[in-house]
């Protein structure tokens, strides 16, 4: 799965040489292709789209070199970049959630900013085409390549990375990962039941913290706290680093009038994402 030079370079409007600049010196990773040819991924993509951002507004290419290995550092990794709004002033490379208010620099330097949902957006027809091929060789790809596919389509086309999640789990029904992944898609398109019987089927194997978490946020879209409080207790239990999980507790605790358990989560919470 990857874009080609030619494709992100109409894209984006950046030159060609100045794309393949950027993979050489290390500040993307893009994969190879036939013929050694470099394949971006959507990350390469958010990073080249902040690249022409900086150059449109005159940044000196060594700055901007620099402003994209800070802005590599704080991309998430493990969830969707799409959620994403990128934010550049002077030399300070922000990266915040897409639904939080608008970010006021107070330098009066240049200032950059967009949604990643927006380049997903324009990508889109790129990935679909990508997804379609893929699908044309049929059964040629290995679970673990439809897996892959599915992580890099998630942003850009959620319905078609669904559907390479199922390829997958059709040829390897035991990849975990996979079914963690349809279980969010299918939540996210209001497919309740299907995601949180996908989510039971890897609980009911082994434990999995990721699976319990996601499951304890579609028992509270639900409106059923009380399981949604099992959940989450067994996604610290499998993974007792997951910040989140305290938090959606110390909430949960909170609005049912416990303050004794919500704050033991909520300081739970606090120690885990404190400044080291």
């Amino acid at each position: 799965m990857g874009y080609s030079t030619r494709d992100v370079a109409s894209l984006l409007g950046l030159p060609e040489r100045r794309i393949r600049a950027y993979a050489r010196a290390g500040l993307i990773t893009p994969a190879r292709g036939p013929r050694n040819s470099y394949l971006y991924s959507f990350q390469d993509l958010v990073l080249l789209r902040a690249a022409a951002e900086l150059s449109r507004a005159n940044v000196p290419v060594r700055r901007i070199g620099e402003a994209l290995a800070r802005l590599k550092r704080q991309l998430p990794q493990g969830r969707s970049l799409s959620e994403l709004r990128i934010h550049a002033a002077g030399d300070e490379v922000v990266v915040r959630e897409s639904s939080e208010p608008p970010w006021n620099p107070q330098s009066g330097q240049f200032h950059i900013e967009f949604d990643v949902a927006d380049l997903a957006a324009q990508v889109a027809p790129l990935a679909r085409g990508v997804s379609e091929r893929a699908h044309a060789q049929g059964d040629e790809r290995a679970a673990t390549e439809w897996f892959e596919l599915g992580i890099e389509l998630e942003p850009v086309a959620p319905e078609e990375a669904r559907a390479a999640y199922e390829q997958a789990l059709r040829q390897e029904p035991a990849l975990t990962d996979a079914r963690v992944n349809l279980g969010r898609l299918l939540h996210d398109a209001g497919m309740r039941e299907e995601a949180e019987a996908q989510y039971r089927q890897v609980l009911a194997v082994r434990e999995h913290a990721l699976a319990a978490y996601n499951l304890g946020v579609l028992l509270e879209d639900t409106n059923r706290d009380v399981d949604a409080i099992k959940a989450y207790a067994r996604a610290i239990a499998a993974d007792p680093a997951l910040a989140e999980a305290h938090f959606n507790l110390a909430r949960i605790y909170e609005q049912r009038g416990d303050q004794r358990a919500a704050i033991r989560h909520f300081n739970g919470y606090r120690a885990l994402v404190r400044p080291q």
